[in-house]
């Protein structure tokens, strides 16, 4: 039995999803739920925690550059970052490097490695977000990318209290 809130579109006689609420929710926990299927094999081929593939993101998305601003993205404690950040490194994903303009501060950069081992584990992801991008218009594209990202801004101001 699908998990699904409408039938799968079968052609033109298949009604459209829902715009209420529960659709969206539905719909939302389910990709959730699929891309964290993908991200926990991810994790466990590399011996990884969830954490330390979250922390991998934020790299690779430039939301954080140092040990610091990723233990305040993550909410981890300085411990539990120390630990991801040694797992990560030992398992080459990651590097400490200097800053250049302040040597007092460490940044952190995603190795070539590491992105490799990535995009062959993600590569089917990837080739499945194209598939699907390429059956709808340029308008449709930026609706949905203007929704995704108020959607996160908007889960983030909640998560931050303001």
């Amino acid at each position: 039995m699908s998990s699904q809130p409408f039938p799968p579109s079968d052609g033109p006689n298949t009604p459209e999803p829902g715009t209420d609420l529960r659709t969206f929710a539905t719909l939302l926990r389910r990709v959730n739920s699929e891309l964290g299927h993908v991200t926990r094999g991810f994790a466990r081929d590399q011996g990884l925690h969830h954490s330390d593939v979250q922390a991998l993101a934020a790299l690779l998305d430039g939301i954080a550059t140092t040990p610091g601003q990723l233990q305040r993205h993550l909410g981890l404690t300085s411990g539990a970052i120390s630990a991801c950040l040694r797992r990560l490194e030992t398992g080459g994903h990651i590097e400490r490097v200097r800053d250049t303009a302040d040597a007092r501060v460490v940044r952190l950069r995603y190795t070539e490695s590491g992105r490799a081992l990535a995009r062959a584990h993600f590569r089917p992801l990837a080739r499945a977000t194209e598939h699907v991008l390429a059956g709808f218009g340029e308008d449709e594209l930026r609706t949905i990318a203007r929704f995704l990202e108020a959607l996160a801004d908007g889960v983030e101001q909640e998560r931050d209290g303001r």
